[in-house]
């Protein structure tokens, strides 16, 4: 080792054509980088390939690999348990599953529940079976209040002494909206919600047959009380603050104004609809109503108030109401639109991207059957951060009035900028419900399904479909007129038919002829394998009628392809620069789930779901071609195992091998793609 670094630098260049640890064979071909793009292979370069490994290694680990698997899978099947059993001792006390409000406080005189509370008050036996605390600081540190995890949270030790107190406005908490409101989930559980703005709508397409009618009226002509979903809003006297609320939203302006804001949301008329129907016994109960039209006579003199014979509050005044040209309307124009990715698609993972430079995100496809029944973990789907200043959720059903009352619920919890209806999920469970990409085979659902949603709400409803149901028979150019004039504001085609899923590369060419089709009041956005700015740019050039590209798998496996198209440049990103994209990941995820034990489980699982598309990224510098394709396999090159096994061995050609990497000859960031899916996980595990 007295041999100083340059001269193994200059025997470096020797062996650059032909790896040292590769013996030359003279039968082997090598094959031009064309010829492996060819192939979809990426070109990476022939001084960080690994050397194919030899036939009777390979078999012997595979018998290895299948005793290890069927010796873990009886494993497995013998720690199987049954839903029953879990059932039972989720409802036993663990000292680990401390009280919230214990864990936060440290007093347990603070739980109103006392001895009929679920959880553990035992803060000495949490603190004798708690594990290790984690390194790091808590991320709830930076906040104003108290951490909310308290004794739970497995950053503990970075507390400051003394800090307790039952503040709930943490960092996390405050920065994330769109939660499930508890008496609309008792309201959605005891199927007592109404939905007065749906059901019209419904009724007026003859979507809803007077069976399913939400409101049964006697022959005497009496009505029916107050819709159950102001129920919670309601005064000591049983009367709402409904006159005031339906004064604020009647309020309107003699001006117009025609504009578009920072965000791209073009505003053209300020005036709503009716928020909600008001029943004749409300007029009876609230005195104030009559103040409200006097009110309301004074800001608008052309409007007029009339209660019909079913007992709703109307318009007389046709220029209040709200026309569907005259919505607000998103412009998708050029902007990067991060695509709603299932499982992945969270929360943390859109905050990443947008400090990335997305311009539009999404959230996760969420079910209206599951929204409608009030299910926690759905709604979770529909949270927004504050950074997040264009967003939109998507809904996925079946039927009309399930997508209706799911647009109309989501307008009134929810604050939202677009819905975007999915027709072209094409999952098994979905498609057999009748949801997703089996609309594709029936046009007439699909108009009553955006006739309905349209006409609910005033935000824009958008439509996400594929080219067909079956490969090779497209019909969304057929069916593009008529999308637009069904009430949808923009529709995003994914240019793979449900049958292809996710293989053969998409057919942009369909894409574009949809576009020429659609006419100008829809803006169609094309979908699939966006990998590069050069992708994007060239999607954007053959197609000037396109209004922007969906982005999906090419920012999971790279997300920093929004700084990438809005730099014009290829990132050579480096591996430092890579954790610490994972690590901001990290940190906002134990924002969102939690700093607990739960909270860092759910964390981890969703970090290496991600982790498992990130692997398939391979560095620019180990590339002949520019840039990499979304289809290409990586074949196998020096990763940390094999630097390690360099290092171990005592061959003069590895250490000059290990000299080409010390003296920076290899990219940095080499290391981080592991070389498949597996290798992925459990180097996270591995730290």
């Amino acid at each position: 080792m007295a041999e100083s670094a340059a001269e193994l630098a200059e025997n470096t260049t020797l062996v650059v054509d032909q790896p040292a640890s590769q013996p030359s064979n003279p039968n082997v071909t090598h094959r031009t980088p064309e010829e492996l793009v060819a192939k979809a292979i990426a070109p990476v370069k022939r001084e960080f390939l690994s050397p194919p490994p030899s036939r009777t290694n390979q078999n012997d680990t595979d018998v290895s690999d299948a005793n290890a698997k069927a010796s873990q899978s009886s494993v497995v099947a013998k720690e199987k348990k049954s839903k029953r059993q879990l059932k039972r001792e989720r409802r036993q006390k663990s000292a680990l599953h401390l009280c919230p409000e214990v864990a936060k406080t440290e007093d347990v005189s603070s739980c109103a529940y006392g001895d009929k509370c679920r959880f553990s008050h035992d803060i000495e036996a949490l603190k004798a079976e708690k594990p290790a605390d984690l390194e790091g600081k808590c991320p709830f540190s930076t906040g104003d209040g108290p951490c909310p995890y308290g004794l739970a949270c497995r950053f503990y030790g970075t507390h400051e002494d003394g800090v307790k107190g039952n503040s709930t406005n943490v960092l996390g908490k405050n920065s994330e909206i769109n939660g499930l409101n508890k008496d609309v989930q008792k309201l959605l559980w005891k199927n007592k919600m109404k939905f007065p703005k749906a059901d019209a709508k419904l009724k007026s397409l003859g979507l809803m047959g007077p069976g399913n009618s939400k409101f049964k009226r006697q022959d005497d002509g009496e009505v029916d009380q107050k819709s159950a979903n102001d129920s919670h809003v309601t005064n000591e006297n049983g009367c709402g603050d409904v006159a005031s609320n339906l004064a604020d939203k009647l309020e309107c302006s003699l001006e117009v104004p025609t504009e578009e804001n920072a965000n791209g949301i073009i505003t053209t008329d300020d005036i709503r609809p009716l928020k909600r129907v008001k029943s004749i016994t409300e007029e009876k109960q609230c005195s104030g109503f009559s103040i409200l039209e006097k009110d309301l006579e004074n800001s608008c003199p052309g409007a007029k108030l009339e209660i019909t014979s079913d007992g709703a509050l109307t318009e007389t005044d046709g220029s209040l109401k709200t026309h569907p040209r005259e919505k607000k309307l998103i412009d998708f124009r050029g902007k990067l639109y991060l695509a709603p990715l299932t499982t992945v698609g969270n929360l943390p993972f859109r905050r990443v991207c947008k400090v990335l430079g997305a311009d539009i995100t999404c959230g996760e496809m969420a079910m209206c059957t599951n929204l409608l029944q009030g299910q926690a973990s759905e709604w979770a789907l529909l949270r927004r951060h504050s950074s997040e200043d264009l967003f939109g959720v998507q809904v996925c059903g079946a039927y009309p009035d399930t997508v209706a009352r799911t647009v109309e619920l989501i307008d009134q919890e929810c604050m939202v900028d677009f819905i975007d209806i999915n027709m072209g999920c094409p999952i098994d469970i979905v498609v057999n419900r009748g949801a997703g990409s089996s609309l594709l085979t029936k046009p007439m659902r699909m108009k009553s399904v955006i006739n309905a949603a349209s006409g609910t709400v005033d935000k824009p409803i958008t439509v996400k479909v594929r080219t067909g149901y079956f490969e090779g028979k497209n019909r969304i150019d057929s069916l593009i007129e008529d999308i637009g004039n069904w009430g949808a504001n923009a529709v995003t085609i994914h240019g793979r038919s449900r049958q292809q899923r996710y293989s053969k590369l998409a057919d942009w060419d369909y894409i574009y002829q949809c576009a020429r089709k659609a006419p100008e009041s829809l803006q169609v956005l094309g979908n699939g394998d966006i990998f590069s700015y050069t992708d994007w740019n060239k999607r954007k050039s053959d197609c000037p009628e396109l209004s922007s590209c969906m982005i999906a798998r090419g920012a999971l496996i790279k997300p920093w392809i929004f700084t990438e198209i809005k730099g014009q440049r290829h990132w050579d990103i480096s591996s430092g620069e890579r954790l610490d994209i994972l690590k901001d990941y990290v940190r906002f995820g134990l924002e969102h789930w939690g700093s607990d034990t739960k909270g860092v489980e759910t964390t981890r699982h969703f970090l290496l779901e991600w982790l498992s598309y990130t692997c398939r990224y391979i560095p620019v510098g180990l590339l002949d071609i520019l840039p990499q394709q979304i289809n290409w396999r990586p074949p196998s090159y020096y990763g940390r195992d094999d630097l390690e096994t360099l290092m171990a061995s005592d061959s003069a050609a590895d250490w000059i091998r290990i000299s080409e990497i010390l003296l920076g000859k290899v990219p940095d960031g080499f290391t981080f793609a592991p070389k498949h899916k597996s290798n992925a996980y459990d180097r996270a595990e591995n730290g």
